[in-house]
């Protein structure tokens, strides 16, 4: 794995998400507890819309456009909905978020 500084911890608000764009498209953070991070491919299989901008809640987000329910963990749509968004991984060191590089070349995030 070839991990890289996308941040700090405190850049993303509790129960809350950013957006980081990639060569691929945007992956959304999310930060569902005060030690954990989950990264989601920011749009909604759907109807595109941006996960980012859903709400937080326990280890899910719910899309904004249409009430989808996608778990942080795995990305698999909760619920009657079907459907798939890309997870990523995601690590804390000493306060700074870390990707995996090598895996967002692998995927598309978009």
């Amino acid at each position: 794995m070839s991990w890289i500084d996308i941040g700090t911890l405190d850049d993303i608000p509790l129960r809350g998400a950013r957006v980081v764009k990639t060569p691929l498209g945007c992956v959304a953070l999310f930060r569902p507890a005060e030690d954990e991070v989950y990264a989601l491919s920011d749009r909604c299989p759907h109807k595109g819309g941006p996960l980012s901008d859903g709400i937080v809640h326990g280890k899910q987000v719910t899309c904004p456009l249409h009430n989808w329910v996608f778990s942080l963990e795995t990305g698999a749509a909760q619920g009657a909905d079907q459907g798939q968004v890309a997870t990523y991984s995601v690590r804390i060191e000493g306060g700074r978020l870390l990707m995996d590089a090598t895996e967002l070349g692998k995927r598309d995030a978009a």
